[in-house]
């Protein structure tokens, strides 16, 4: 955890500002004054901004660049979140920025700070958010999956800042835990005026430090891990442990360390073997230190790892082991490591990969039930998960990223393989055939077959009968000198020796007392392994008890009689590691300094080293805060593995998680870091964090060496913790998320290369049913093209249940001439066998595959030989699923009456099943059918029943897809079919729930339109008030879409309302942010819509009509002509001519209607051109210009069709030619003219047979013939008249 702050650093510091004090430090050079920003650099200001910017950005690996499309995407995405609660990555939430592609984040607490800088720095931070940000479209595509990778950045020195903001505010203010850890950035020396108070310190010491409330900042009270002295430091000379886990491990594992060793080693700091050099001689202090002379060549017994004092070494030229200080080394005169490696041997990097092994048959068994499928025996409704409609991005000819399926070249190739693996030993580098060799002098021999010697105890020999020879068995079985395999049960944690060697006693006090006096023996007879075995025996059996201090003699007893011997190197170490353990429970440090050292190069040093005691987690700590101390990566690494590796072994697993993580960090690259992700995926399963789970998974996959495969355990861990990130909950136990299908695809080319037909099969199925499951079916016809070859190879079963799972894939993709290509040969391979279910399930699929094809009469033989067959063996579920497919093929047909009683049958059967959830779905799909029916035959309340029946269904178990098919059926039932606007509501209310459980953002603003719409066509307040909520729901989700020309229909859509509310001050304000929105948007054709829609608000409402002439003169009609969008021009100008009609603006109507009546003979529409006249006329008429209404009354009836056609044209002419006459009478006094003009309405009432409207027009003709303009003019005065517009001689 952590590794993403650097804090600078300083030299040395005065103690203090004013004053110069000689350091006492012979190492430190001369000291420096104090800065006043001294302290500034490593504590943070009070006013700092305590919140952080994560910025990311979608790259495409092959291209090196941003990936558009797909940073479009994921910006859409976080508008959607902008207003969710979403699960963080231990940080706090504070905002989105979605523009920017940024996260706003804060920490309140070290923990937070600390997970959030673990994660990511590995990687999980980019892996999570692309679990976010992308749906199932982008991870069913694995090319796509591989090129895109997410980056993610923050500001590291800001990030710093808060990390020590935090740490100095937890040290202020908590009682329990308030104290941090610091480094002296210089030797500090004790200042004459204040003797006995304050701390001398060394450089790069490591000190406690304790903020108090109320005390100075320029002083705080500190304890030196080194020396455990207290007293008050000044802090100008500390620098805070710029890592999190640093921190949390010397707060947790609390105990003292060394000075940093840096100063005594000039070398690198890689790890070394081999052989070395002594660059200066050394005369040993102990009898387990090694005399070696300048020059002397030396060979590493296991490794040097920097940090260390000590390391076990063989002097070439005698022979001789033991102890060998690194600071007299030649740092290059060995051979150098990987700087990380944690893992020495192959054996401990693998140590760590068999946490999942003893669940292989679980996991093997959760593959195959995942993969399993009922095809062979259960018969397939037709119609049921149907998939005829899918868009055209969901499935391609091929899915993109797929390679060619080569099944069969899987055993093709294992000899190959085999071939090419071992040459590839030939290969290795020199570091591993050096591993190997220098391993074999010291690693444990493995154990042969034969058992371990076990040990007769005569417990009735009395004490003085005792007598040597009484003791020779056990004597001569421990005196062996060096190491043989029957004393590994001796040092193994587990004490089991107190089985495998010794039988005879009934409680282990016996075992003591002969252990005892076997000792006495082995020390008077100075057998010197024996006696040493006996005591380290002893004290193995007193820590058992807790008598550490009894323990602690037996095993100082036990090195003093080795004598520096170290012929049986893990007895050495056994001795030197229990006792170092009980020195640190004991707090004893000042008696064996010198041997925790030497304990720890033991420890850490030697590969492949087995536990000894429970106690040896001490000694793992004690040799961490080294690592701390001396700031060596090699030796934190080291024991941070040794850490994970004992915690593991003890079944400790909560506390192994910070080791793991911080190791995984100094890792670096595969293999090592993939096993340490393995071990972080196990750990985080146990700790529900699916997220990081899938994460770590998914990092094995992408850092994994080549040939390295994915195993078993970790597919079943992808595979759960990826269905507990399912968008919406599955009402399946088996569903498959897609976040899994990298790890699917990467353990499948491994089973290929394993040619491990079985699994390779059970993964292609999963695959598949992952496909089906989103609507990708030509993706599942990949896989089960594969699985079918494999199938092949594995047996005649696997091969049909494959056929018959591919020839569905085909017909789900509506490619029937495929699938029946399958069936046919199939069907022909059964009729040798007597398998009358399978022959069952083939004539059904043939009856789908046939009716998809449209051969009716062929499909329903089909089906019937299939009822047959499910009749014979009476199997009452296939008889249903036939006679429903049967009831579809004759609605298909419009064979209603048999499609109602096939239905009803089969009906009748589901009936009397046992309710399931398969059967249940089915009979969704069946009552859906039978309310077709019914509706089709005007038998609507049954067919509302039946609708409401499969609902009910949908409802008992959940299932949100059958409720969305219902609920969009009942929804069409109560608007189309059967109008009920409250009924249709509330269903409309039930889809809308429905799709924000499938977190369907798009059909929720789609269904809040609808639903807006709805409630607005009821007219009352209340409903208005709830269409305006809808509405402006629906606004925010197509923002957050980016659905820009939803968004501006939705704003106008709310100002609409607002206006019908009478709410005017507001209306205004949506109709610009309508049209606006249209304009950024740099679409003409949805701005000419709004301006002309938002005009019509004013236009079709009763107040401020006046308004809707600035949005169809200023706004639409300059857009229409820049598109030269004809039609809809010539409509804004009928509609501002209506409404200045209205105004009684007739000067201005004349405006608007002329110019219609110029558009109109342009568009080529009669019907529109007549349209246009007439509303001219009717302006004329207004302005009183009798002559020219009469002229364009006259021209809209020559535009009507020379026959009529309708009785509402009949009416037109009896209304305008009444109009004519009383124009022509009362205004132009023209008698005979309006007479031919009443005729004419006559002629045309006639035709209407409008007895009414008769009676009128001949009352009408009476009184202007008894008039006495009739007897004044002998005839008409038409032709004195102008026909400008009537006789075409005048264009406008």
């Amino acid at each position: 955890m952590g590794g993403c702050f650097c804090i600078p650093r300083e030299p040395t510091l005065s103690w203090d500002p004013g004053k110069e004090t000689p350091s006492q430090d012979p190492a430190s050079s001369s000291e420096l004054r104090s800065a006043p920003e001294d302290k500034e650099k490593c504590f943070p200001l009070q006013n700092m901004t305590p919140d952080l910017t994560l910025s990311f950005s979608v790259k495409s690996r092959s291209r090196r660049c941003v990936n558009g499309p797909l940073q479009e995407a994921a910006r859409r995405r976080l508008w959607a979140l902008e207003n969710e609660d979403q699960e963080d990555l231990s940080a706090r939430l504070v905002g989105i920025q979605s523009q920017k592609s940024q996260f706003l984040i804060t920490f309140k607490t070290m923990e937070e700070i600390w997970k959030f800088s673990t994660y990511l720095n590995l990687g999980y931070v980019s892996a999570c958010l692309e679990h976010l940000l992308f749906d199932h479209k982008y991870w069913l595509n694995c090319r796509l999956v591989e090129d895109t990778e997410i980056q993610v950045s923050v500001d590291d020195k800001h990030l710093e800042t808060i990390y020590l903001a935090l740490l100095t505010q937890e040290g202020l203010f908590s009682l329990s835990t308030g104290h941090f850890f610091c480094r002296a950035m210089c030797a500090v020396a004790q200042p004459a005026e204040k003797e006995g108070e304050c701390l001398i310190l060394c450089k790069n010491e490591l000190i406690s430090v304790k903020i108090a409330e109320g005390e100075g900042e320029s002083e705080w009270e500190g304890a030196s891990l080194v020396t455990g002295q207290r007293g008050l430091v000044p802090a100008s000379a500390l620098e805070p442990l710029p890592l999190p886990f640093h921190q949390w491990f010397l707060k947790n594992y609390p105990g003292s360390c060394g000075l940093s060793r840096k100063r005594d080693w000039m070398g690198s700091d890689q790890i070394g073997r081999g052989k070395c050099k002594a660059w200066k001689g050394y005369e040993r202090e102990e009898q387990d230190e090694l005399n070696f002379g300048q020059g002397d060549s030396i060979e590493i017994i296991g490794f040097i790892i920097p940090g260390l004092q000590w390391f076990i070494g063989r002097l070439t030229c005698s022979g001789e082991v033991g102890f060998v200080p690194i600071r007299n080394i030649d740092p290059d005169s060995y051979s150098p490591m990987n700087k990380n490696s944690a893992f020495f041997s192959e054996e401990e990097r693998c140590s760590l990969w068999v946490l999942g092994s003893d669940r292989m048959a679980e996991n093997a068994s959760y593959l195959r039930t995942l993969a399993h499928t009922d095809i062979t025996s259960v018969y397939r409704l037709s119609g049921f998960e149907s998939i005829q409609n899918l868009p055209n991005h969901l499935s391609v000819s091929q899915p993109e990223g797929f390679r060619e399926a080569r099944p069969g070249a899987a055993w093709e190739e294992h000899r190959a393989t085999s071939s090419r693996r071992s040459s590839s030993s030939e290969d290795s580098s020199l570091e591993e055939e050096f591993l190997s060799a220098t391993s074999d002098s010291y690693h444990l021999p493995e154990p042969d077959d034969l058992d371990d010697p076990e040990l007769l105890m005569d417990l009735h020999t009395g004490q003085e009968e005792q007598e040597a020879e009484n003791f020779t068995p056990i004597l001569a079985f421990l005196d062996h000198e060096g190491y043989a395999d029957h004393f590994k049960s001796l040092y193994d944690s587990s004490f089991s020796f107190l089985t495998s060697s010794f039988y005879g006693y009934s409680e282990e006090d016996e075992l003591v007392v002969y252990l005892e006096a076997s000792r006495k023996w082995a020390k008077q007879s100075h057998r010197t392994w024996a006696h040493a075995r006996l005591c380290f025996l002893l004290g193995r059996l007193s820590v058992r008890k807790v008598k550490l201090s009894q323990a602690r003699v037996y095993f100082e007893e036990a090195i003093h009689i080795l004598h520096g011997a170290f012929e049986d190197l893990p007895l050495v170490a056994a001795l030197y590691i229990n006792l170092a353990a009980i020195y640190l429970r004991q707090r004893l440090r000042h008696k064996g300094s010198a041997l925790l050292e030497k304990a720890g190069a033991l420890l850490a040093c030697l590969p492949d080293r087995e536990s000894s005691t429970k106690n040896e987690l001490d000694v793992v700590a004690y040799v961490l805060r080294q690592g701390i101390a001396s700031e060596s990566c090699s030796l934190e690494a080291r024991a941070c593995f040794l850490a994970i590796r004992l915690l593991l072994n003890l079944g400790r697993h909560e506390e192994v998680l910070p080791f793991a993580e911080r190791l995984q960090l100094l890792s670096g690259h595969p293999p090592a870091s993939n096993t340490v992700a393995a071990v972080l995926s196990f750990l985080y399963d146990k700790k529900y964090l699916p997220h990081l789970a899938v994460a770590s998974v998914r990092q094995i996959g992408l850092q994994s060496a080549q040939g390295m495969s994915l195993p078993i355990w970790q597919v079943h861990l992808a595979l759960q913790n990826a269905s507990k990130l399912l968008v919406v909950p599955s009402s399946s136990w088996n569903e498959v998320s897609t976040l899994a299908c990298p790890a699917l695809r990467q353990a499948l080319a491994a089973c290929e290369e394993q040619a491990d037909w079985g699994t390779q099969r059970a993964l292609c199925l999963i695959m598949s049913k992952v496909h089906l499951q989103h609507r990708s079916p030509d993706g599942a016809i990949y896989y089960l093209s594969q699985a079918l070859m494999l199938g092949q190879l594995l047996g005649e079963q696997e091969a049909f249940e494959s056929s018959l799972c591919l020839a569905w894939a085909y017909l789900l993709a509506s490619r029937a001439k495929k699938a029946l290509d399958i069936l046919y040969p199939l069907l022909y391979s059964l009729k040798e066998t007597e398998s009358v279910t399978q022959m069952g399930v083939v004539h059904n699929l043939l009856g789908l595959a046939l009716q998809g094809e449209g051969l009716v009469n062929r499909a329903a033989k089909n089906y019937l030989w299939a009822l047959n067959r499910a009749r014979d063996m009476g199997n009452m579920r296939n008889q249903a699923v036939t006679l429903a497919n049967l009831g579809h093929l004759s609605l298909k047909s419009w064979a209603q009456q048999p499609a109602r009683d096939y239905i009803l049958q089969a009906i009748r059967l589901y009936c009397k099943l046992q309710a399931s959830v398969e059967t249940d779905m089915e009979l969704v799909q069946v009552f859906l059918w039978l309310a077709q029916v019914l509706v089709y035959g005007r038998q609507l309340a049954r067919g509302r029943l039946c609708y409401e029946m499969a609902l009910l269904f949908g409802l008992r178990h959940q299932h949100l897809k059958s409720q969305l098919q219902v609920t969009k059926s009942l929804c069409h039932f109560y608007s189309s079919v059967s109008p009920n606007p409250e009924a249709c509501i509330t269903y409309h209310e039930h889809w809308l729930t429905l799709a924000q459980q499938l977190r369907d953002r798009e059909m929720e603003g789609q269904l809040l339109e609808s639903l807006g719409q709805l409630y607005r066509n009821l007219n009352t307040a209340r409903s208005l008030r709830r269409s305006l909520t809808c509405i402006k729901e629906s606004l925010r989700i197509f923002i957050d879409l980016g659905k820009e020309d939803k968004a501006a229909e939705a704003w106008l859509g709310a100002g609409r309302l607002h206006y019908l509310m009478q709410e005017d001050e507001l209306v205004e304000l949506y109709l610009q942010a309508a049209i606006q929105k249209a304009l950024k948007s740099e679409e003409p054709a949805l701005a000419l819509k709004l301006y002309e829609e938002a005009g019509d608000v004013f236009f079709n409402g009763t107040r401020h009509r006046q308004r809707a002439v600035e949005y169809y003169r200023a706004g639409a009609v300059p857009l229409a002509r820049r598109m030269k969008a004809v039609r809809t021009e010539l409509r804004i100008f009928n509609k501002l001519t209506e409404l200045q009609i209205s105004l009684e603006g007739y000067d201005r109507a004349l405006e608007f209607a002329t110019l219609a009546a110029r558009l109109s003979t342009v568009t080529g529409d009669r019907k529109q051109e007549l349209v246009a006249f007439h509303r001219l006329a009717t302006v004329y008429h207004s302005l009183r210009m009798f002559e020219m209404a009469e002229d364009c009354y006259l021209r809209a009836l020559s535009l009507c069709p020379a026959w009529l056609q309708s009785p509402k044209e009949a009416l037109y002419y009896a209304k305008v030619y009444y109009r004519l006459g009383q124009l022509t009478f009362h205004q132009l006094k023209d008698a005979h003219d309006a007479t031919e003009y009443f005729w004419l309405a006559l002629a045309a009432a006639v035709l209407l047979g409008d007895k009414e409207l008769q009676d009128t027009i001949r009352s009408r003709l009476d009184s202007i013939c008894q008039s006495p303009l009739w007897l004044s003019s002998p005839c008409g005065r038409s032709s004195e008249r102008a026909r400008w517009l009537s006789g075409g001689g005048l264009a406008l």
